[in-house]
Formats: C-alpha cells, sequence, structure tokens
C-alpha cells in the first residue's frame, strides 16, 4: 500500500501538507499544464476514445500514449515522502519528464544539455498538430464504452476489497476492507486508460458508495449525522457472504 494512497486519518507526516489555493503559483507551472494537454490531445488512445479523432493522420513524432492515468502513474512512482514534499507541478514536471526519458524521446544527456543552453525553442509549430489540440480542448474524450452492466444494485450492502496496490490504484487506502452501500450506480461502464495492476482497465460500472463514518475510522470518527461517499470501480467492490 503505497503512502500517497492512504491519508484517511493518517498523522505524523514528516510535514505540514501544503495548503496552497493558487492554481499556478510560477509561470512556469503554466507550460507544464500546456505540455501534458498537449499529449493527451496527440495520445494514440484518442483513435478509440469517444469521440473519435483521425490521429493517425496527424504529423507528430508523437506515437505514445498519454492520459491523467499515466500522469498519476508517473508521479506516484516517486518515493512518498518526495511526493509529499514537492508541489502538484513538480509532480508532473517529474512524471512527464521521466516519461520522455523512459519513451526514449529525449536521452539524459540531451535533456541536461538543454536545461543548460535554457534557449527558447525556435521551431515554428505544425498547423494540423495544433488544430488536433484545440480540437482536443473542444471536444475532450471518455472512458465510456457502453450502458451501465452492474452486479450491484442501489441498496446492495458490498464490501471493499483490499487488492495490492500497484503502478497506481484509484482505491483510496482508508475504505480497504470496510463495509458500505450502494447509493447510486452511474448511467455507463467505463474504462480507465491503463490498466492499473490492481483490477481496473477494462470497461465496468462505477458506484457511489456510502459509509459510515465510524465504519471508516472507529470510535475516532466524529460525532454527528455525517456520511462518507466515494465513487469507486467494480473491481473494487465485493459482496457480503452470507452466514450458512
Amino acid at each position: 500500500m503505497k503512502l500517497q494512497h492512504y491519508l484517511g486519518g493518517l498523522e505524523g507526516l514528516p510535514e505540514d501538507l501544503s495548503l496552497e489555493k493558487r492554481v499556478f503559483v510560477e509561470d512556469w507551472e503554466k507550460r507544464i499544464f500546456g505540455i501534458h494537454v498537449a499529449m493527451m490531445g496527440l495520445s494514440n488512445h484518442l483513435g478509440a476514445a469517444l469521440p473519435t479523432y483521425p490521429i493517425d493522420e496527424v504529423p507528430t513524432a508523437f506515437k505514445d500514449e498519454w492520459t491523467w492515468a499515466d500522469l498519476r502513474t508517473g508521479a506516484e512512482a516517486m518515493n512518498p515522502f518526495d511526493y509529499f514534499k514537492f508541489r502538484y507541478y513538480e509532480k508532473w514536471l517529474g512524471g512527464i519528464t521521466q516519461f520522455f526519458l523512459d519513451k526514449g524521446y529525449v536521452t539524459e544527456e540531451e535533456l541536461a544539455a538543454k536545461v543548460a543552453e535554457l534557449a527558447p525553442p525556435t521551431a515554428e509549430p505544425v498547423e494540423a498538430i495544433d488544430e488536433q489540440v484545440i480540437a482536443y480542448l473542444r471536444k475532450g474524450d471518455s472512458p465510456r464504452r457502453d450502458v451501465a452492466h452492474p452486479k450491484y444494485p442501489v441498496g446492495s450492502t458490498v464490501r471493499i476489497t483490499n487488492v495490492a496496490a500497484d503502478a497506481h490504484s484509484r482505491l483510496p487506502g482508508y475504505l480497504r476492507g470496510r463495509t458500505g452501500t450502494v447509493e447510486r450506480v452511474f448511467e455507463g461502464d467505463y474504462a480507465y486508460f491503463t490498466h492499473t495492476g490492481d483490477g481496473i482497465g477494462d470497461p465496468m460500472p462505477i458506484y457511489v458508495v456510502e459509509f459510515d463514518p465510524a465504519e471508516v475510522w472507529g470510535p475516532r470518527a466524529e460525532a454527528g449525522p455525517e456520511t462518507l461517499y466515494a465513487e469507486l470501480f467494480e473491481a473494487y467492490l465485493a459482496p457480503i457472504k452470507e452466514d450458512s
């Protein structure tokens, strides 16, 4: 279980968490956001996304898949204590940089030389690439693949699984092994843009599950009529086995 997936009720972190509310603290962070958006707009997963794009016809050297899932995987591969130390877009920078290194778009030597130069880019943008990125910003993509085919109807009591966290997980650590009630079933089956190794990736239903805080945090839960809701992929739910 990665530490950054398990923050519910966790105490004793090495440093206070930053509560910075500005979206961009420094100007370079805007450029990192733009690079990420451009990568998503040129990602080869768009050939299967809804709405579809003629991505194979776009004259770009970027021929890999890049989604929010890849960004999160890269950031969460960091040492947990480094993860908490760096600001939001510093994590993005690390994840994107490592992706380009791993995929061979740039070497560490080339990157170091470029940093030493600190020269602005001289190449003119390719119009077709710009058009595709703008189309992506306007239309987006969708992980929805079908109508919902849920195993658990509204009102079902379910137990949250305790699958091992792999490269990335969408399951909060504090919900593992807890019992809740299905409050809502989303209207479609939804894919996750990468297979995380803990059960999600292929299209499946997503549920809103309701939890009693006392079930999650025990006697340390705050008193009062509070309810916790979590959106969870079906792979993270298991039925309650009745005693025979």
